[in-house]
């Protein structure tokens, strides 16, 4: 008989679960990795083609994309072009962010099938006498451990010929030049932190299913249980 067991703790994991392997995808899949220095204006703060004012555009770069103004919208501010620059894994932009996008890419898909799988322990608690949420646990610390690597790494890509035409020539491994990070670098941190916590916190899910207080409602034939 199934028994849906939901509590305070599990539902937590559950979301926390489902939070990161979101985070952690759209910060791999963000060209704002890299926020490069202001292009189009000239010293005055004017567009060099129209000499009208204008705030400067800075172009992003990310793991595999980019995003750039279009250089043939002349009417129509902050228009950017995004898209890949790569279009195969070899033209990523350096050996450095390849092996970055490898670990993240299979941090983030265990990441994904934890989160898929955790949607599931509400009716389904073990598989083969194994609990679960201590395998998913397991599997989130296996994951964080590739995002470390992987977030490791990509500083060393800085110094590519693809990195320093965004950031100047002063742009060398682990030295930003003339560039700053972006929001998807910290989301890909924030991300990995929290994997671990999720990591940590899934054997409290554990204890919160598996309490006296649920198998003294299961022995009363409940087949909802919500325990705060």
């Amino acid at each position: 008989m199934c028994h849906v067991i939901v509590t305070c703790r599990s539902m937590l994991w559950t979301l926390l679960s489902i939070v990161v392997a979101f985070a952690e995808l759209i910060a791999f899949m963000s060209a704002d990795w890299l926020i490069g220095k202001g292009k189009g204006t000239g010293s005055d703060g004017r567009d060099n083609r129209t000499g009208e004012s204008e705030e400067p555009h800075y172009p992003t770069l990310g793991i595999y994309g980019r995003c750039i103004k279009h250089p043939t919208v002349q009417y129509f501010r902050r228009e950017t072009l995004c898209g890949p620059y790569a279009e195969n894994f070899s033209e990523i932009a350096s050996g450095f962010w390849q092996a970055t996008a490898i670990f993240l890419a299979v941090g983030i898909l265990i990441l994904c099938t934890v989160a898929f799988v955790s949607v599931f322990t509400m009716c389904i608690q073990s598989v083969m006498k194994k609990s679960i949420f201590n395998v998913c646990g397991l599997l989130q610390g296996i994951a964080g451990l590739f995002l470390i690597l992987g977030l490791m790494l990509y500083p060393a890509g800085w110094g590519s010929s693809k990195a320093m035409f965004y950031c100047g020539n002063y742009a060398s491994a682990y030295k930003l030049g003339d560039c700053s990070l972006g929001w998807a670098f910290y989301t890909a941190i924030g991300g990995t932190v929290l994997t671990f916590i999720c990591a940590v916190f899934s054997a409290q899910a554990e204890i919160a299913t598996s309490s006296d207080k649920v198998q003294e409602e299961i022995e009363e034939g409940k087949s909802l249980i919500c325990l705060l």
